[in-house]
């Protein structure tokens, strides 16, 4: 019997050969992907040609363009130079149309094109498959279903709820400015109005501003904000399984976790309630249902109830947006008043002839606030809480000039740029709230604080009285102005928050009856 030996020659050559043909098929799969890549910016480039935009560099964009301290200076000047819409190149084969023109606006709310899941995937992990991130008919069922937790006759009992929470903040303001009257609102106001929402919409006992893992929520809320913008601007960032071994994956997966926590407990609380003998069917025969309530009593159209992660998915999609877009409105809503102090005068002697000494509001006053509620919606066209959001189009769009996008255009509508669009609004960068008296007229496009179309903010007139609640109460208490020293920088972190925080100066009215 004889054995074959394999020389070390043959063997080395063996090995070599595989080598040159594992190299040569990388090279064929590096060139087909960069064929990929260039048919793929020329599709861009051809799609787009209608659309003028600043010079960009082939591989990343417009990105110098918008490394500034805030990336809205540069969009302001695009808004003036190109009308109604352009082009920004996020790098070489991926670019998205910047829209902020009311007819364009009106074209776009119009549709039922998806928000795109290259961008919008990322809020998944954090606040699920909720009515945020829904499409089609499932989107439509939890729309409906979740509507009468909105109808006016509940809202009107929410008021003094609001107020509630709303006083408990401006205590805490009178113990600090009693020490230093500057202040960093934003976190009180935050805390505030996820006080009012676990209240309203889920019936939550004791407050939520004197408890510090309420405090830890909204900091992973503010944590997930920045590094979902985060990775969405950076390429490396884009695959899961890089994300992941990240110090940033690492930490918006705790994040996650620690926002998760909290609704899980305020469904458990909620559920054991439920289960006490007879409390069902009491829930069942009251008039009125609160958010949670109709989400846990709810049955889709086969009969079955809402699974345990819809449940989790609404209950962490309202929990965000039904405090934080709030929570930012409020705090740029009273930075302009304080930075105008005649308007925020004349506001506070409108409420002083209704409100008294402000110890009670209710749905009717708010109705009344006609002078305050244009400042309101003036400071909301100026800074908008929600200054962006995203569609894919799903098929081929014509506008009224006549331009026109392919199917598969990613699209930026952006509010932000819409409310300061000088062809749209006269001088947009003054603060006049006349633009919002009887009377006047403009686009019904041109100012959108809650979005348009059938995906319009559900929660609009929740978070409307709050607003007026919330200003209506601070102004009886405090005198507000800037502070000259940390003037604010607005930025697009998920709603519009500023970069530095928003600090105010507080002057504590001796006796707001003597106004």
């Amino acid at each position: 019997m004889s054995v074959s030996v394999l020389s070390p020659t043959r063997a080395l050559g063996g090995v070599s050969g595989l080598l040159q043909v594992v190299s040569l098929l990388g090279l064929v799969l590096l060139l087909l992907k960069a064929a990929q890549l260039y048919l793929r910016r020329q599709w861009l480039l051809k799609a787009l040609h209608q659309f003028p935009s600043p010079p960009s560099h082939w591989f990343y964009g417009h990105k110098k363009e918008f490394q500034k301290e805030s990336e809205l200076p540069p969009l302001l000047e695009r808004v003036e130079k190109y009308p109604k819409a352009c082009v920004r190149w996020l790098w070489g084969t991926k670019a998205l149309v910047l829209v902020y023109d009311p007819d364009y606006m009106k074209v776009f709310l119009g549709r039922s094109d998806p928000k795109p899941h290259r961008t919008y995937k990322y809020l998944a992990p954090w606040i699920g498959t909720g009515l945020l991130l829904l499409e089609g008919q499932k989107w439509f069922q939890h729309r409906r279903m979740l509507t009468p937790a909105f109808r006016y006759d509940i809202l009107k009992a929410y008021v003094g709820i609001m107020a509630d929470s709303v006083r408990v903040m401006l205590d805490k303001w009178e113990e600090l400015v009693s020490q230093d009257s500057h202040l960093e609102i934003f976190g009180h106001v935050s805390l505030m109005t996820l006080d009012t929402i676990m209240k309203c919409a889920f019936s939550h006992q004791g407050s939520v501003q004197m408890d510090r893992s309420s405090q830890s929520y909204i900091q992973a809320i503010r944590d997930l904000s920045h590094l979902i913008v985060s990775r969405l601007r950076n390429a490396f960032h884009q695959n899961d399984l890089i994300y992941r071994l990240t110090p940033e994956g690492r930490w918006n997966h705790r994040a996650c976790q620690l926002t998760h926590q909290h609704t899980d407990a305020v469904i458990k609380e909620r559920k054991a309630h439920l289960q006490k003998e007879g409390e069902l069917e009491k829930v069942r025969s009251r008039r009125h249902l609160d958010f949670l309530d109709i989400l846990l009593l709810a049955r889709m159209e086969n009969g079955s109830s809402l699974s345990d992660e819809d449940l989790r998915a609404e209950v962490d999609t309202f929990m965000f947006e039904g405090h934080d877009t709030t929570a930012s409105g409020i705090s740029w809503i009273l930075y302009a008043l304080a930075s105008h102090p005649e308007h925020q005068q004349r506001c506070r002697e409108e409420i002083q002839s209704l409100l008294g000494d402000g110890a009670s509001i209710t749905w009717d006053h708010l109705d009344q606030m006609r002078y305050t509620t244009m400042c309101i919606k003036e400071a909301m066209r100026l800074y908008p809480p929600v200054p962006f959001i995203g569609r894919e189009l799903r098929k081929p769009i014509t506008f009224p000039d006549g331009r026109s996008l392919p199917a598969g255009i990613l699209v930026s509508l952006s509010f932000y740029g819409l409310h300061h669009n000088p062809n749209v609004w006269p001088n947009p960068e003054v603060f006049d709230p006349t633009r919002f008296s009887p009377g006047s007229t403009q686009h019904s496009y041109a100012f959108l604080p809650f979005s348009g179309g059938s995906r319009n903010c559900i929660g609009k007139q929740f978070a409307m009285n709050e607003l007026k609640v919330a200003v209506a109460l601070t102004l009886l208490r405090f005198e507000l102005s800037p502070d000259p020293s940390r003037v604010p920088v607005p930025t697009p972190i998920m709603v519009l928050r500023s970069k530095n925080g928003i600090h105010l100066q507080l002057r504590k009215l001796s006796d707001p009856g003597l106004l």
